[in-house]
């Protein structure tokens, strides 16, 4: 059985060690790029064969290095796509850590520990519940995630340590009712309850205006929501909240924990 193990923890440092080099090879490559045709070739490439990592550094040269391309759009959303699809991929990064599960952990506390979300370490782990086993080695997000909302532009920047991580389309409030400044998310709801003139409102019922998520901030009444009406977003017609589209804030919702900030401009 110790021969076994011994040569299992062998195949899988040389599987390491391969993906390693070949990571690198393809860097270098990536690195020597200089022209339009051959960093989006190389880039489509990448994409093609799923190294996240490479794809998501050569549509960020892409930006980097031709701004005033009528393409730069399309790569900034492709990086922001790669971001989330790296996010939720067992795939290790610079923003994030392997940990080994010790007895008696489970994914809140271990979501506690690095000031993440249980469903994130579940979505990144592709586990299909929450159930975990001592000794098994997982993928944990141990970078903090900030929140920018900007109301001239009806967006919802992403970011984690000031990187944006992806922008959102988002709706705000009518007569200028969004509020502006520093604010934290304090309680995170699934399916929420509207209240409306002091009736309960199930989220079921068609009049319920927030959708399939709350991320509510630490001031009374306000939060991020989806919503019932997915033609609005991107006016200024809300009472003040920030509304999202649901498949939108269903992704911010597993991505961002309690305690996130959350900064509104106009």
């Amino acid at each position: 059985m110790k021969i076994k193990r011994l040569l299992s923890i062998a195949l899988v440092a040389i599987f390491i060690i391969i993906l390693f080099i070949f990571g690198t090879r393809q860097m270098k490559k990536l690195q020597k790029a200089d022209s339009q045709s051959e960093l989006i070739t190389l880039a489509e490439n990448f994409e093609e064969r799923d190294n996240l990592k490479e794809a998501r550094a050569a549509y960020q040269k892409l930006v980097n290095d031709f701004p005033n391309s009528p393409l730069v759009s399309e790569w900034q959303k492709k990086f922001e796509e790669l971001n989330i699809r790296l996010l939720f991929s067992p795939v290790i990064t610079e923003k994030s850590v392997v940990y080994e599960i010790e007895p008696g952990d489970s994914l809140t506390k271990i979501a506690k520990k690095f000031n993440t979300t249980a469903e994130l370490i579940q979505r990144s782990n592709n586990l299909k519940d929450n159930k975990i086993f001592a000794g098994r080695k997982i993928k944990v997000y141990n970078r903090p995630f900030s929140i920018l909302v900007d109301k001239s532009q009806n967006s919802l920047i992403l970011k984690s340590d000031e990187e944006i991580i992806k922008t959102y389309v988002v709706s705000t409030g009518a007569n200028n009712a969004t509020p502006t400044g520093n604010f934290k998310i304090i309680n995170k709801l699934t399916n929420p309850t509207w209240f409306k003139d002091g009736t309960a409102i199930p989220s079921e019922s068609p009049e319920n205006i927030l959708g399939t998520r709350w991320l509510g901030f630490d001031i009374a009444s306000y939060g991020i929501h989806g919503t019932n009406d997915p033609a609005s977003i991107g006016r200024n017609i809300t009472q003040g909240c920030v509304r999202m589209a649901n498949e939108n804030v269903e992704e911010l919702y597993i991505i961002v924990p309690v305690g996130t900030e959350v900064a509104i401009v106009e």
